[in-house]
């Protein structure tokens, strides 16, 4: 296979250039992706062994989808690369390093919630008002703290941190910091933001670790490299500094992450930090259309601060995008559902070629209700994942405490689940105990005779005892295996088998899918280690895109601007480009926060391939309260040539405009509602997309409904036919989720809804 006859000069001389400090500027759609993984490839085919090239992905599904393209060219040496997301990688690093740093190799990985939770309970511990001491944002500072390298011990010696925390009424947050590392440490765990940072302590501490790494990482190649913060930054440009043998792939217009600590300056500055850099700029989109290339240019042309670039297209020239006004949110939703309609009729394919983008999750809600008055499947990005559900998390609480018994959290999760007579009292003085003797909350369970009376102690021990049996199981048997026991000893089968509720047997099932997602793990080929353990590691480090999607269900895609980047659909509706909405109100405080408002407005735009719809309202409730919308000033700037309609700002006649902007007055142009004839097909009517009023069968009579289960078909007088897609709820208030074929998917409480069981 000629891997390289593919590419275009650019990409090949970026792919034949192994050797030195490397930066691939990859503009929107140019096949970064190609590039990275031909260039592994090469390097590779030239005699370089696989286990000494790094490559850092931001996203478990960029890692396996370079390393299936690698196997294409080199074969099964493919399995051999150190490739994964930061997060993985350092922890597979962590695991063999820990104790140099005094943590067990098994340590746990604390999720979110794991976090909020013991910070909920410190908070509690140290009576602090949970108004002033949010846990949500005394999580973002300290997770803030740790990807700036900042220690508890370094945090509360740093005057200007503590006096800001003073400032904002939290005099007390470099203690919770500080408790709540030694919790972590005394849990034997580590959260996300530990695995980059202790992965610096390790190597900043221990020179020979470093060495150790600097020559096995040979060759490093780093994805998404605007993306990368300050800890992220550091851990590479050590590992990189003996051999010089770094690649960084990014493009600095599609940085938009500096809420979770990205720092663009990592990307503009690379050729401070590397003055003999090889620089290669993928320039040509392979993804758009000229019209949609060039609008894209024509929005971050107006960024000061950027990497010199010119994107082009050489496919079609493509349709004008169309930009729409609608007088509210609720008929931007409307005019969006009819114009999804309209163009799949005209066009053709199917629901999933459509994706409506937001700036906010809230905007959802008006989407939502007008696809599904037309009927119009939708599915919802950042949904909730299959392994954050209750009964999922009990489960794999119950694997991590057989693993690590010093994880306090999944201890405290599941000592009294399922039910057996341990009550909050009795862990508050397991807690007191372990905290007066400074035991782990572990050792208090094994010795729960000298630490509690009567029933309690029992049944503490008890619990132990049995978490013992398990840890014994895990050592010889494999990894299904050990899950089963588990699932089956622990209590939790039999308790959720007991609940014959439609969310009983739901949560039944998913315990059954969790046990086979473990077989499968276990019979997997690739893997050199199948144990319970490296599974459970594999779980705490899944990224956003692991999420349990259907990547082939045909439903229109609706979600956040930040979580489409990476993706791309035929035809994409950016909605509500309204100021203060999209630029955000929070971001006009300085340029360098409208400059990343802007980068997301240019990466919405160029999640397009084919079509580019805009929109925005005139007026949008917001808390309660019917506000008037000045158009977005993005739409100010986009290129007019690439605009269906005719677009030139002119001065606001008069107070009652709705707005007192003498920036632009797009709202009062006539134009927006008298779509050009001759470049804009007329509209579909309302009326011939609405359903016929139903007309029951003959004779129709309500059936027992007792028996309704989900995939039975059923007709309502009014709604007509459907089918069953949920029950949800107990005895006389089961609520029954029915998708309409005429009207689409409904709600209905079963003991009102008379429908008709169709035999």
């Amino acid at each position: 296979m000629d891997y390289l006859a593919g590419l275009n000069p650019t990409q090949r001389a970026a792919v034949e250039q192994t050797e030195g400090p490397v930066m691939i500027v990859a503009g929107a759609g140019s096949g970064k992706t190609r590039v990275i993984t031909y260039r592994v490839a090469h390097l590779i085919r030239k005699g370089v062994d696989p286990f000494n090239i790094l490559v850092l992905t931001f996203t478990n599904k960029a890692a396996k989808e370079m390393r299936e393209r690698i196997m294409k060219v080199v074969g099964g040496e493919a399995k051999n690369i150190w490739m994964g997301t930061f997060h993985a990688v350092f922890a597979r690093i962590l695991r063999v390093e820990a104790e140099l740093i005094g943590y067990p190799r098994n340590f746990t990985i604390y999720d979110t919630d794991d976090t909020k939770s013991l910070l909920r309970a410190i908070l509690k511990e140290m009576n602090l008002d949970d108004k002033l001491y949010n846990v949500n944002q005394v999580y973002g500072r300290i997770s803030s703290a740790k990807n700036n390298l900042i220690s508890p011990q370094e945090y509360t010696k740093n005057e200007a941190i503590m006096a800001e925390d003073r400032e904002n009424g939290r005099p007390q947050m470099g203690q919770v910091y500080y408790t709540y590392a030694q919790r972590c440490y005394r849990a034997g765990a580590m959260d996300f933001d530990d695995l980059l940072f202790k992965t610096n302590v390790l190597l900043n501490k221990y020179p020979e670790t470093l060495h150790k790494y600097q020559h096995q990482f040979k060759y490093l190649m780093v994805d998404e490299y605007q993306d990368t913060n300050f800890s992220q930054y550091l851990i590479v440009k050590r590992l990189a500094a003996v051999q010089e043998n770094i690649c960084v792939v990014g493009d600095d217009a599609q940085s938009i992450y500096a809420f979770r600590g990205a720092n663009i300056q990592n990307i503009l500055n690379f050729q401070k930090d590397y003055p003999d850099v090889n620089i290669y700029k993928l320039e040509q989109n392979y993804r758009s259309t000229k019209t949609i290339v060039n609008a894209a240019n024509s929005i971050i042309a107006n960024n000061k601060h950027q990497l010199e670039k010119h994107v082009f297209s050489d496919n079609e020239e493509g349709d004008k995008i169309k930009v729409v006004r609608a007088f509210s949110d609720n008929e931007e939703g409307k005019i969006v559902a009819e114009a999804i309609l309209q163009q799949k009729a005209l066009s053709g394919g199917v629901f999933k070629d459509y994706a409506i983008l937001y700036r906010t999750n809230a905007q959802s809600r008006a989407m939502e209700e007008a696809l599904r008055k037309l009927n119009i499947p939708y599915k919802i990005y950042g949904g909730t994942s299959f392994y954050q559900r209750k009964e999922i998390k009990d489960l794999i609480a119950y694997f991590r405490l057989t693993y690590n018994p010093n994880d306090e959290e999944a201890l405290k999760r599941v000592i009294n689940y399922p039910r057996r007579g341990i009550g909050d009292t009795t862990v508050e003085k397991i807690i007191v105990a372990a905290d007066k003797n400074q035991f782990r909350l572990w050792d208090v369970v094994l010795n729960a005779h000298t630490f509690l009376d009567g029933r309690s102690a029992n049944a503490v021990g008890q619990f132990g005892t049995m978490v013992q049996s398990f840890q014994a199981i895990g050592k010889t048997a494999s990894a299904f295996d050990t899950a089963m026991h588990i699932a089956q000893h622990s209590g939790i089968l039999k308790d959720l088998y007991a609940d014959k509720s439609v969310e009983g047997l739901s949560r039944y099932e998913n315990i059954q899918e969790l046990l086979n997602g473990i077989k499968e793990f276990s019979e997997r080929e690739d893997l050199e280690e199948k144990g319970l353990d490296i599974f459970l590691q594999d779980v705490a480090l899944l990224t956003n895109d692991d999420n349990d999607k259907d990547p082939n269900a045909d439903t229109v895609s609706l979600m956040t601007i930040h979580a489409s980047k990476g993706l791309e659909f035929l035809h994409v509706f950016i909605v509500g480009l309204e100021e203060n909405l999209f630029p955000s109100q929070l971001s006009l405080n300085s340029r360098t926060e409208l400059e990343e408002e802007r980068r997301l407005f240019y990466v919405a735009v160029t999640r397009a391939e084919k079509r580019l719809h805009l929109s925005y309202a005139t007026s949008r409730y917001r808390w309660g309260t019917l506000n008037n919308c000045e158009p977005s000033r993005f739409l100010d700037e986009l290129n007019p040539a690439c605009l269906d309609l005719d677009f030139r700002p002119r001065m606001p006649q008069n107070k009652e405009d709705g707005f007192t902007s003498d920036r632009v007055a797009w709202q009062q142009k006539d134009v927006f509602s008298k779509p050009k004839p001759a470049t804009q097909p007329k509209l579909v009517k309302t009326t011939s997309i609405l359903p016929k009023a139903h007309k029951p069968t003959e004779g129709f009579a309500p059936s027992d409904t007792s028996r309704l289960q989900v995939g039975m078909e059923v007709e309502h007088e009014r709604f007509g036919f459907g089918k069953v897609i949920n029950l949800e709820g107990n005895k006389s208030d089961i609520k029954a989720t029915i998708f309409f074929k005429e009207l689409g998917q409904k709600q209905l409480l079963l003991k009102f809804a008379k429908l008709r069981i169709v035999d």
